[in-house]
Protein backbone atom coordinates (compact mmCIF):
# COMPACT_ATOMS: atom_id res chain seq x y z
CA UNK A 1 0.00 0.00 0.00
CA UNK A 2 1.25 3.45 -0.87
CA UNK A 3 2.22 5.60 2.11
CA UNK A 4 -0.40 8.02 3.42
CA UNK A 5 -0.06 11.53 2.01
CA UNK A 6 -2.57 14.28 2.57
CA UNK A 7 -1.97 17.38 0.43
CA UNK A 8 -3.30 20.35 2.40
CA UNK A 9 -5.42 21.59 -0.45
CA UNK A 10 -8.64 22.90 0.96
CA UNK A 11 -7.65 26.50 1.66
CA UNK A 12 -5.87 27.09 -1.64
CA UNK A 13 -8.57 25.31 -3.59
CA UNK A 14 -11.22 27.53 -2.04
CA UNK A 15 -9.28 30.70 -2.87
CA UNK A 16 -8.80 29.60 -6.48
CA UNK A 17 -12.44 28.64 -6.77
CA UNK A 18 -13.61 32.03 -5.51
CA UNK A 19 -11.32 33.77 -7.99
CA UNK A 20 -12.57 31.69 -10.92
CA UNK A 21 -16.26 31.92 -9.98
CA UNK A 22 -16.58 35.68 -9.54
CA UNK A 23 -18.29 36.02 -12.93
CA UNK A 24 -21.29 33.79 -12.24
CA UNK A 25 -23.52 32.35 -14.95
CA UNK A 26 -26.85 33.95 -15.74
CA UNK A 27 -29.49 31.52 -14.48
CA UNK A 28 -33.22 32.18 -14.63
CA UNK A 29 -35.39 32.10 -11.51
CA UNK A 30 -37.32 29.20 -13.04
CA UNK A 31 -34.14 27.17 -13.47
CA UNK A 32 -33.00 27.94 -9.92
CA UNK A 33 -36.41 26.94 -8.55
CA UNK A 34 -36.47 23.69 -10.53
CA UNK A 35 -33.01 22.50 -9.48
CA UNK A 36 -33.14 23.66 -5.85
CA UNK A 37 -36.61 22.17 -5.38
CA UNK A 38 -35.38 18.83 -6.71
CA UNK A 39 -32.38 18.90 -4.36
CA UNK A 40 -34.57 19.69 -1.36
CA UNK A 41 -37.08 17.01 -2.30
CA UNK A 42 -34.21 14.52 -2.48
CA UNK A 43 -33.07 15.52 1.02
CA UNK A 44 -36.62 15.26 2.33
CA UNK A 45 -36.99 11.78 0.86
CA UNK A 46 -33.73 10.61 2.46
CA UNK A 47 -34.90 11.90 5.86
CA UNK A 48 -38.20 10.05 5.52
CA UNK A 49 -36.81 6.84 4.02
CA UNK A 50 -34.04 6.47 6.61
CA UNK A 51 -35.86 7.82 9.67
CA UNK A 52 -33.24 10.50 10.30
CA UNK A 53 -33.36 11.55 13.95
CA UNK A 54 -32.98 15.02 15.45
CA UNK A 55 -29.49 14.25 16.82
CA UNK A 56 -28.43 13.02 13.36
CA UNK A 57 -29.96 16.13 11.77
CA UNK A 58 -28.12 18.41 14.21
CA UNK A 59 -24.85 16.56 13.57
CA UNK A 60 -25.36 17.02 9.82
CA UNK A 61 -25.95 20.76 10.29
CA UNK A 62 -22.75 21.06 12.32
CA UNK A 63 -20.81 19.13 9.67
CA UNK A 64 -22.12 21.42 6.91
CA UNK A 65 -21.03 24.46 8.91
CA UNK A 66 -17.59 22.89 9.45
CA UNK A 67 -17.32 22.16 5.74
CA UNK A 68 -17.88 25.81 4.87
CA UNK A 69 -15.73 27.25 7.63
CA UNK A 70 -12.91 24.87 6.67
CA UNK A 71 -13.03 25.97 3.03
CA UNK A 72 -13.72 22.43 1.87
CA UNK A 73 -16.85 22.89 -0.23
CA UNK A 74 -14.79 22.83 -3.48
CA UNK A 75 -12.96 19.70 -2.30
CA UNK A 76 -16.14 17.90 -1.25
CA UNK A 77 -18.05 18.74 -4.44
CA UNK A 78 -15.08 17.94 -6.70
CA UNK A 79 -14.73 14.50 -5.11
CA UNK A 80 -18.37 13.49 -4.70
CA UNK A 81 -20.40 15.42 -7.28
CA UNK A 82 -18.29 16.68 -10.18
CA UNK A 83 -18.10 13.30 -11.92
CA UNK A 84 -21.88 13.38 -12.41
CA UNK A 85 -21.81 16.94 -13.80
CA UNK A 86 -19.11 15.78 -16.22
CA UNK A 87 -21.23 12.75 -17.13
CA UNK A 88 -24.11 15.06 -18.08
CA UNK A 89 -21.80 17.30 -20.13
CA UNK A 90 -20.47 14.24 -21.97
CA UNK A 91 -23.94 13.48 -23.37
CA UNK A 92 -23.42 16.19 -25.98
CA UNK A 93 -19.69 15.66 -26.53
CA UNK A 94 -17.87 13.70 -29.21
CA UNK A 95 -14.19 12.84 -29.32
CA UNK A 96 -11.99 12.14 -26.32
CA UNK A 97 -13.76 11.25 -23.09
CA UNK A 98 -13.70 13.89 -20.39
CA UNK A 99 -13.18 13.60 -16.67
CA UNK A 100 -13.26 15.88 -13.65
CA UNK A 101 -11.09 18.97 -13.24
CA UNK A 102 -10.44 18.36 -9.56
CA UNK A 103 -9.30 20.87 -6.91
CA UNK A 104 -5.60 21.11 -7.86
CA UNK A 105 -5.77 23.12 -11.08
CA UNK A 106 -3.71 26.33 -11.23
CA UNK A 107 -3.80 28.60 -14.32
CA UNK A 108 -0.99 30.55 -16.03
CA UNK A 109 1.68 27.87 -16.07
CA UNK A 110 4.90 27.83 -18.09
CA UNK A 111 4.49 27.53 -21.87
CA UNK A 112 6.50 24.68 -23.40
CA UNK A 113 7.31 23.39 -26.93
CA UNK A 114 5.95 20.16 -28.38
CA UNK A 115 8.98 18.16 -27.20
CA UNK A 116 9.70 19.16 -23.63
CA UNK A 117 10.35 18.24 -20.03
CA UNK A 118 7.92 19.47 -17.41
CA UNK A 119 9.42 21.86 -14.85
CA UNK A 120 10.76 19.80 -11.98
CA UNK A 121 13.24 19.90 -9.14
CA UNK A 122 16.86 18.96 -9.96
CA UNK A 123 16.52 15.92 -7.68
CA UNK A 124 12.92 15.08 -8.62
CA UNK A 125 12.17 11.60 -7.37
CA UNK A 126 10.12 9.02 -9.24
CA UNK A 127 10.10 6.72 -12.23
CA UNK A 128 10.69 8.60 -15.52
CA UNK A 129 7.71 8.76 -17.84
CA UNK A 130 7.56 9.89 -21.46
CA UNK A 131 4.03 10.80 -22.44
CA UNK A 132 3.44 11.34 -26.17
CA UNK A 133 0.68 11.43 -28.73
CA UNK A 134 -1.23 13.56 -31.19
CA UNK A 135 -4.16 15.98 -31.10
CA UNK A 136 -6.66 15.49 -33.95
CA UNK A 137 -10.10 16.60 -35.05
CA UNK A 138 -13.09 14.31 -35.58
CA UNK A 139 -11.90 13.58 -39.13
CA UNK A 140 -8.60 12.42 -37.56
CA UNK A 141 -6.70 15.33 -39.12
CA UNK A 142 -3.88 16.74 -36.98
CA UNK A 143 -4.41 19.98 -35.07
CA UNK A 144 -1.21 21.99 -35.25
CA UNK A 145 -0.67 24.46 -32.44
CA UNK A 146 -3.11 22.78 -30.07
CA UNK A 147 -2.36 23.27 -26.38
CA UNK A 148 -2.18 20.61 -23.70
CA UNK A 149 -2.33 22.02 -20.21
CA UNK A 150 -0.90 19.27 -18.02
CA UNK A 151 -0.38 18.91 -14.27
CA UNK A 152 0.00 16.03 -11.87
CA UNK A 153 1.16 14.94 -8.43
CA UNK A 154 4.76 14.03 -7.71
CA UNK A 155 6.02 10.58 -6.74
CA UNK A 156 4.73 11.07 -3.19
CA UNK A 157 1.27 12.30 -4.14
CA UNK A 158 1.81 16.03 -3.62
CA UNK A 159 0.90 18.88 -6.00
CA UNK A 160 2.87 22.09 -6.44
CA UNK A 161 0.92 25.06 -5.18
CA UNK A 162 -0.68 22.89 -2.49
CA UNK A 163 2.37 21.66 -0.57
CA UNK A 164 4.76 24.19 0.96
CA UNK A 165 8.02 22.43 0.09
CA UNK A 166 7.39 22.10 -3.68
CA UNK A 167 8.43 24.95 -6.03
CA UNK A 168 5.67 26.84 -7.82
CA UNK A 169 4.90 25.34 -11.23
CA UNK A 170 6.54 22.00 -10.48
CA UNK A 171 5.20 19.26 -12.79
CA UNK A 172 2.89 21.74 -14.53
CA UNK A 173 3.01 23.25 -18.01
CA UNK A 174 1.19 24.26 -21.19
CA UNK A 175 2.52 22.30 -24.17
CA UNK A 176 1.93 23.41 -27.78
CA UNK A 177 1.76 20.70 -30.43
CA UNK A 178 3.93 20.75 -33.57
CA UNK A 179 2.78 21.07 -37.19
CA UNK A 180 1.46 17.48 -37.06
CA UNK A 181 -0.37 17.96 -33.78
CA UNK A 182 2.22 15.85 -31.96
CA UNK A 183 3.71 16.21 -28.50
CA UNK A 184 6.26 14.40 -26.35
CA UNK A 185 6.42 15.26 -22.65
CA UNK A 186 9.06 13.94 -20.28
CA UNK A 187 7.99 13.84 -16.65
CA UNK A 188 7.81 11.36 -13.75
CA UNK A 189 5.17 8.84 -12.83
CA UNK A 190 2.71 10.37 -10.35
CA UNK A 191 1.66 8.51 -7.22
CA UNK A 192 -1.80 7.71 -5.93
CA UNK A 193 -2.84 10.05 -3.17
CA UNK A 194 -5.53 10.35 -0.59
CA UNK A 195 -7.68 13.42 -0.49
CA UNK A 196 -7.21 15.55 2.66
CA UNK A 197 -8.56 13.68 5.65
CA UNK A 198 -7.80 16.16 8.43
CA UNK A 199 -10.99 18.20 7.87
CA UNK A 200 -14.75 17.64 7.64
CA UNK A 201 -14.53 15.81 4.30
CA UNK A 202 -12.14 13.33 5.85
CA UNK A 203 -14.33 12.96 8.94
CA UNK A 204 -17.28 12.03 6.73
CA UNK A 205 -15.21 9.48 4.82
CA UNK A 206 -14.02 7.91 8.08
CA UNK A 207 -17.49 7.88 9.62
CA UNK A 208 -18.86 6.12 6.53
CA UNK A 209 -16.03 3.58 6.44
CA UNK A 210 -14.96 4.61 2.92
CA UNK A 211 -11.39 4.86 1.67
CA UNK A 212 -10.05 8.30 0.63
CA UNK A 213 -7.72 7.31 -2.22
CA UNK A 214 -7.46 8.48 -5.81
CA UNK A 215 -5.43 6.46 -8.33
CA UNK A 216 -2.36 7.97 -9.96
CA UNK A 217 -3.31 10.18 -12.90
CA UNK A 218 -2.34 12.95 -15.29
CA UNK A 219 -4.62 15.98 -15.50
CA UNK A 220 -5.11 17.59 -18.90
CA UNK A 221 -7.04 20.38 -20.54
CA UNK A 222 -6.66 20.13 -24.32
CA UNK A 223 -7.55 23.13 -26.48
CA UNK A 224 -7.38 24.06 -30.18
CA UNK A 225 -8.75 27.08 -31.98
CA UNK A 226 -12.27 26.48 -33.29
CA UNK A 227 -12.72 23.33 -31.22
CA UNK A 228 -14.42 22.45 -27.96
CA UNK A 229 -11.82 22.06 -25.19
CA UNK A 230 -11.70 18.84 -23.23
CA UNK A 231 -10.86 18.46 -19.55
CA UNK A 232 -9.77 14.95 -18.69
CA UNK A 233 -7.58 12.66 -16.61
CA UNK A 234 -5.45 9.71 -17.70
CA UNK A 235 -4.85 6.77 -15.38
CA UNK A 236 -2.44 3.82 -15.38
CA UNK A 237 -3.41 0.20 -15.97
CA UNK A 238 -2.86 -2.00 -12.93
CA UNK A 239 -2.42 0.96 -10.61
CA UNK A 240 -3.72 1.04 -7.05
CA UNK A 241 -7.31 2.26 -6.68
CA UNK A 242 -8.01 2.37 -10.44
CA UNK A 243 -11.02 0.15 -9.72
CA UNK A 244 -12.08 2.00 -6.55
CA UNK A 245 -11.46 5.72 -7.12
CA UNK A 246 -13.07 7.73 -4.32
CA UNK A 247 -14.04 10.37 -6.90
CA UNK A 248 -15.55 7.76 -9.29
CA UNK A 249 -13.84 9.48 -12.22
CA UNK A 250 -12.02 6.59 -13.93
CA UNK A 251 -13.26 5.55 -17.38
CA UNK A 252 -11.87 2.57 -19.33
CA UNK A 253 -11.08 4.81 -22.31
CA UNK A 254 -8.80 6.93 -20.12
CA UNK A 255 -6.47 4.20 -18.84
CA UNK A 256 -2.90 4.21 -20.15
CA UNK A 257 -0.72 1.12 -20.51
CA UNK A 258 2.90 2.33 -20.42
CA UNK A 259 5.58 0.23 -22.10
CA UNK A 260 9.19 0.74 -21.02
CA UNK A 261 8.20 3.94 -19.17
CA UNK A 262 6.52 5.36 -22.28
CA UNK A 263 2.79 6.06 -22.62
CA UNK A 264 0.99 7.10 -25.80
CA UNK A 265 -2.43 8.73 -26.07
CA UNK A 266 -4.15 10.63 -28.88
CA UNK A 267 -6.74 13.30 -28.21
CA UNK A 268 -9.71 13.98 -30.52
CA UNK A 269 -11.48 17.35 -30.34
CA UNK A 270 -14.86 18.23 -31.81
CA UNK A 271 -15.75 21.56 -33.45
CA UNK A 272 -16.86 24.31 -31.11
Amino acid sequence: MTAVHTPAAAGSASADFRSAARSSVDVSAERVSTVVTAVLQGVHEVIRAHDVTYPEFQAAKQWLMDLGEGGEWPLFLDVFAEHVVEEVAARTQDGTKGSILGPYYLPDQKELPSVCTLPMRPDEQGTPLVFSGQVKDLARLPLAGAQLEIWHADSEGYYSGFAPDIPAGNLRGVVTTDSEGRFEITTVQPAPYQIPTDGPTGRLIGAAGWHPWRPAHLHLIVRAEGHRPITTQLYFAGGEHVDSDVAEAVKPELVLTPVDQCAVYDFVLEPA
